[in-house]
């Protein structure tokens, strides 16, 4: 992941880099048509120059980010899979698995969603 190469290369953590990197190959492999992209100092993947999903990281979890939409569509999968959100992204404890195909359905979501979006961000 060219990309995203100097965003993992500040994690500090060990175990939270590995977990960033297999999250990111895991979306890369999945979608290859993703585009891989640093904005706004977050690792994201963009759909004809639109947002499909973004991801940060804190102390205590890995934030996914997918849009208010994707988290209206999928709260309850989301707090089924273990996980608190908030109205813009997803809490993922660092303790826990990441349920890849919750993360996937959201990511398929949202470039079948924003197909015809002609802007970075839902409007």
């Amino acid at each position: 992941m060219e990309a995203f190469a100097d965003y993992l290369d500040r994690i500090d953590n060990p175990d939270h880099r590995e977990r960033m990197e297999e999250v990111f190959g895991r979306v890369a492999e999945r979608f290859p048509n993703l585009v891989p992209k640093i904005a706004w100092n977050q690792p994201m993947f963009t759909d004809h120059d639109t947002f499909i999903i973004g991801f940060s990281m804190a102390k205590k979890h890995m934030a996914v980010a997918p849009e208010k939409a994707g988290i209206e569509r999928f709260s309850d999968a989301i707090v089924q899979a273990g996980y608190d959100h908030t109205k813009e992204l997803v809490r993922i404890p660092w303790n826990r698995p990441v349920d890849f195909a919750l993360l996937e359905q959201m990511i398929e979501f949202n470039i079948q969603d924003k197909a015809d979006c002609t802007t970075f961000w839902r409007k």
